[in-house]
């Protein structure tokens, strides 16, 4: 496949770059994505909920009425779950939710998010996308004149660079980031991928 290199404007340059099919073209895999992105989600997670059990509540022991003769169930510390103020049964503790997931699947699962953008045709791919300041409405008329404006959309640098990523910071519906850096949830949460040309060359090396 085939996609034609536009300047910063969004016009044709007369250059085109043929995507790799390591990268793009193969038949992707579900559950690999399924699986990278799982990992992804639980690793945002703090795990740092809590509730207090029974032990842990603050209240009186003593019992709260007489053994028998009430006619109702036996009563004993306000601290039992099941009166107003009492512990929690089973309660959330703090937990680490990370799993291990092998390199090779989470590999697999990046080039075959590639692909799916590939395949549907959601890859734009621009010779540069340098800010000489940081200028967030500068940075949305860029993607207007790409056709990205109010799109969300996943721009993929070869570098960091520090004006573009300030510049784009207050746009909700764009995300900037690196070749290094890209993984599989951003690139299925973004309607459209924006490659910098040095960087998708760059993945193409490297694959």
């Amino acid at each position: 496949m085939e996609l034609k290199v536009l300047n910063i404007e969004g016009n044709e340059t007369g250059r085109s770059y043929t995507l790799p099919d390591s990268v793009f073209g193969i038949e992707p895999n579900d559950h690999a994505i399924y699986l990278d992105v799982k990992q992804y989600l639980a690793n945002q997670r703090q795990g740092t909920h809590k509730s207090k059990e029974r032990a842990e509540v603050h209240k009186s022991t003593r019992k709260l009425k007489r053994q028998k003769g009430t006619g109702g169930a036996r009563g004993g510390s306000a601290k039992s779950p099941l009166l107003k103020g009492g512990g929690r049964i089973f309660g959330p503790r703090p937990r680490d939710y990370s799993f291990k997931l092998n390199k090779k699947v989470k590999n697999l699962a990046r080039i075959s998010a590639l692909s799916y953008k590939a395949k549907d045709n959601m890859i734009t791919l621009v010779e540069g996308m340098s800010m000489e300041n940081i200028n967030t409405k500068s940075f949305n008329e860029n993607l207007a004149k790409l056709s990205l404006k109010g799109i969300k959309t996943l721009v993929i640098l070869s570098n960091i660079d520090r004006n573009t990523y300030l510049s784009s910071r207050n746009l909700p519906k764009v995300k900037v980031t690196t070749i290094k850096d890209v993984n599989t949830y951003d690139i299925m949460n973004a309607k459209q991928l924006l490659f910098v040309e040095s960087s998708i060359k760059e993945l193409g090396s490297a694959e």
